[in-house]
């Protein structure tokens, strides 16, 4: 075996077993990927669209509703197995996005929560670029270090900046945080134009502290209050072209 082979199945065992562990913040999460597909999908263009890094599926159970032919690519077997079983009519790979390649273009590339857990961001962005249809569209959604819950853990002393990993970031695998300046930076890097930036969830505490407390409808309010600032979102997003 080669050296980047097993660099590939190092990292397929890793996303495996992060996918074992589940997720404490369960309804936290929901709620954000139920959010984030309300955003995305009002840039979406008709036609096939390649989803990025599924995970459990919950972006995938709305994307099926668009009636529109979906392809997924995710590294972790189990989520890919309980895809398939949900949705047995649709087209799921195994496989890291580094070692995929696609049979036809696709007009919307869906890459939520994908860039900052990838060894090489740029790469991957070049990688969507080659593989969208004329007119085609990137549709990309990050955590954002400038979160009103982490520029306050950094005043408290719980990180020593914004963009340092903490428990939650590396318990999910993680390899950065980007801030608005860095999320540009690799679209741009990667020769995309960048045709729409912005953000959403205002969100002054953790995970956690949210799970224990918030109700549903302080977290839609927070969700929505976050796009009229985003550079202090605690997600922020970014639609390109080729």
């Amino acid at each position: 075996m080669s050296t980047q082979q097993s660099a590939h199945e190092t990292e397929l065992r890793t996303l495996n077993n992060i996918a074992l562990a589940g997720r404490p913040d369960a309804n936290a999460n929901r709620a954000l990927v139920e959010y984030t597909f309300s955003v995305v999908r009002r840039y979406f263009k008709p036609g096939s669209i390649l989803e990025l890094g599924p995970a459990e599926g919950i972006m995938t159970d709305l994307l099926v509703t668009l009636n529109q032919p979906l392809t997924l690519v995710e590294g972790s077997e189990a989520f890919c197995n309980q895809i398939r079983a949900r949705h047995p009519g649709l087209t799921v790979v195994h496989s890291l996005f580094e070692g995929f390649t696609p049979e036809s273009k696709f007009d919307n590339i869906v890459m939520g929560h994908v860039l900052e857990h990838v060894e090489n961001p740029v790469d991957i962005l070049k990688k969507a670029r080659s593989w969208l249809a004329p007119g085609g569209r990137i549709l990309a959604a990050v955590p954002n270090s400038r979160s009103l819950h982490r520029q306050a853990a950094v005043l408290m002393g719980l990180l020593p900046f914004e963009e340092a990993l903490n428990e939650s970031d590396t318990r999910q695998g993680h390899r950065r945080v980007y801030n608005p300046e860095t999320f540009r930076r690799d679209f741009n890097e990667a020769g995309l134009e960048i045709e729409v930036f912005g953000g959403y969830w205002i969100k002054p505490v953790s995970n956690a502290q949210i799970e224990a407390s918030w109700s549903e409808a302080m977290l839609s309010s927070f969700m929505k209050l976050g796009e009229r600032y985003p550079d202090i979102g605690a997600e922020i997003y970014i639609i390109a072209k080729a």
